[in-house]
């Protein structure tokens, strides 16, 4: 029997529900650059974008997103 856990890998769209933009996409990519995350790329092809798309793990992106949403003491002048 293999205790191989199946990641799901998803893009930034999937996650969000709607285009996240090159800024974002930027800055996702540079923190999982960071963090040494794995990804995976897929190609995609629609009216408004074709081209590669990263894709992150759930676990990664929570973590990315739950990071954004917290105050960082630097922001409040400590």
């Amino acid at each position: 029997m293999s205790n191989k856990v199946m990641l799901e890998f998803l893009s930034l769209y999937d996650y969000l529900g709607k285009a996240a933009g090159p800024e974002l996409g930027k800055q996702v990519a540079d923190y999982a650059k960071e963090r040494k995350a794995q990804h995976r790329k897929r190609y995609v092809s629609n009216k408004k974008y074709a081209g590669e798309v990263l894709l992150y793990t759930k676990e990664f992106l929570d973590e990315y997103f739950e990071m954004q949403d917290t105050p960082s003491t630097y922001s409040l002048g400590f």
